[in-house]
């Protein structure tokens, strides 16, 4: 659930700069495209690889595992990081929600108004997956499902960073 609520407030930072034209300035400069990027694929290759790593690691309860540096925040600052480094998720404000505008009505409301759909959307599709995982909490927990599920994430995670950062 704090994935989740990360979630809706990365879509909700990309819909306030949207709304006030930050988002347009960092798509038109190709260099501060590059930057939110490139930031977004070291987020995904270094997730990637935390991940992967802490497939070796899954062991007993009593072992403390790889903490990340948001530890104390756990799910939502994931979430929230995973969104707002998201080039693509301000993309979408950038070029599919202007489809949806009246341009003779105020943009920022209307922008808030989809902003809430998405969110509503987001929110609920991530909360029925939490459901669907805690109802299948016992083989997630087992130690050789872990430690799988740990090493194809990272692989995928640092294939997404690479693609990330060689594409166009």
């Amino acid at each position: 659930m704090l994935v989740a609520a990360g979630t809706a407030t990365g879509l909700c930072v990309h819909a306030t700069l949207a709304a006030v034209g930050l988002s347009a300035v960092v798509m038109r400069s190709a260099e501060a495209f590059m930057v939110v990027k490139l930031a977004g694929a070291v987020y995904l290759i270094w997730l990637g690889v935390t991940t992967f790593r802490s497939g070796r690691r899954v062991s007993e309860a009593t072992k403390a595992p790889a903490r990340p540096p948001w530890a104390g925040h756990g799910g939502y600052l994931q979430g929230f990081l995973g969104n707002v480094l998201n080039p693509k998720a301000a993309a979408v404000y950038l070029t599919l929600v202007p489809q949806f505008l009246d341009p003779r009505a105020g943009v920022a409301g209307q922008i808030a108004v989809l902003a809430a759909a998405h969110v509503t959307v987001a929110v609920t599709w991530l909360t029925a997956w939490t459901f669907v995982v805690a109802a299948a909490r016992r083989v997630i927990r087992s130690r050789m499902f872990r430690t799988a599920i740990n090493r194809v994430s990272g692989v995928v995670l640092v294939g997404f960073g690479v693609r990330t950062a060689v594409s166009g």
